[in-house]
């Protein structure tokens, strides 16, 4: 090679520009902090609050305000519904997952309006129930709704029998069995109505599990409620105009107040929204542990607004019930690993906050005691009961 050549390869080489990096404005392409969302607490504590207040809602609604006209008060649930739904599926993004099911003509009249009986089946004996039962035996019974999914999964081929899951199941049927012995207002209709509101639920449960089974027809909450709304609406204002509109005046709505029936419609459908917030939020272990908290306070909560009478039996049998309802939910190495964790945050929180711990296990026993204490003042000395509750009657009267 010549000089010249040399020297020109050398003089490119030495002229190559230096990469540099690129400029960056910070205030232009720094990326938007995420939007702050609120603590999984949150959903799960407006969750319990709303099924519980639509429960209780219901109970003096249809027991205590004398409105007895369950399906009339389930046709307006639906219709409220109906309308909240197609009104957000116009105005918010909420629904916009009912673009995503190709629901046709065929699959509606085949799949939502059988599945649809069902769910107004179950609406309408679950509300007829509250005009015989307390709102604490109606929690204990709704225990079983696990065990008549089961049994519905297995009779219609979803899942092949199995004898281990039915030995599971059976601690659950063996509480609720007990509770009910132990029941002092037992009425036998209300208690039929009730089984067959479970009953017709699961059926409707595994029903949409099948629905599902495609990718085609996910659906969460609320889009399942945008479809299945109106077809039972329907069905139960037919069912309503036969046997209760005919008895139906306007002086039973105003008894009731015509504000208190929009209200309790609107608990009912934020519920539902609520249950969408819910799922997204939190895992499967959160929900099964919130809905026995949920069923807990409800009873405690009939305890005081209503002086409904529980017996130590039935305490008995309910624990019973939810103990086997947790471990058929969970399983067992599930509940060893669980226990565990929350064995050690038991220990590190009483290692930094051990006033805090003596006061929270001091408060809890004093809570078992006095509740265990109420139940079995009535049935082992009801004149002493009696005449405390007139001396504080006398008392109060006295002071007015």
């Amino acid at each position: 090679m010549s000089a010249e050549g040399e020297k020109a390869r050398q003089s490119g080489e030495i002229s190559r520009p230096e990469p540099t990096l690129p400029t960056v404005n910070p205030a232009v392409d720094k990326p938007e902090p995420p939007s702050p969302t609120f603590h999984p607490a949150v959903y799960v504590t407006v969750w319990i609050t709303l099924s519980s207040s639509v429960i209780l809602f219901n109970k003096h609604i249809l027991d205590y305000a004398q409105f007895r006209f369950p399906i009339i008060l389930t046709t307006w649930h639906l219709a409220f519904a109906t309308f909240m739904t197609q009104l957000l599926a116009r105005t918010t993004t909420l629904l916009d997952g009912r673009k995503t099911v190709k629901m046709t003509g065929r699959v509606y009249l085949r799949a939502i309006v059988p599945i649809g009986l069902f769910f107004s089946l179950s609406l309408i004996c679950g509300n007829v129930t509250y005009l015989y039962l307390s709102v604490a035996f109606i929690q204990m019974l709704k225990a079983t709704t696990p065990v008549a999914v089961l049994f519905a999964t297995w009779g219609m081929g979803m899942a092949p029998v199995n004898l281990k899951v039915l030995m599971n199941v059976a601690l659950i049927v063996l509480g609720v069995v007990i509770a009910s012995f132990g029941e002092i207002k037992f009425v036998f209709i209300g208690f039929m109505f009730q089984i067959g509101g479970i009953i017709f639920e699961a059926t409707r449960l595994v029903m949409v599990q099948r629905l599902l089974s495609s990718a085609e027809y996910k659906m969460d909450p609320l889009v399942s409620l945008y479809y299945f709304a109106p077809v039972c609406a329907v069905m139960n204002g037919i069912t309503a105009l036969f046997l209760e509109v005919p008895n139906l005046t306007m002086g039973h709505i105003y008894n009731v107040g015509v504000w208190t029936l929009l209200a309790n419609a609107v608990v009912a459908f934020l519920l539902n929204v609520s249950v969408v917030f819910l799922i997204g939020k939190t895992s499967s272990l959160v929900m099964t542990l919130c809905g026995v908290l949920k069923d807990i306070l409800l009873v405690a909560a009939s305890m005081m607004i209503w002086q409904t009478p529980v017996t130590g039996t039935q305490f008995f049998g309910y624990s019973i019930a939810l103990i086997g309802l947790v471990y058929y939910k969970l399983g067992g190495d599930k509940i060893r690993e669980y226990t565990g964790q929350a064995g050690r945050a038991w220990a590190e929180y009483g290692a930094t906050h051990p006033a805090q711990r003596k006061f929270v296990i001091i408060g809890a026993v004093a809570l078992i005691f006095f509740l265990f204490m109420g139940t079995m003042g009535p049935s082992y000395a009801p004149e002493s009961v009696d005449r405390v509750k007139g001396m504080l009657g006398g008392a109060s009267a006295g002071n007015a």
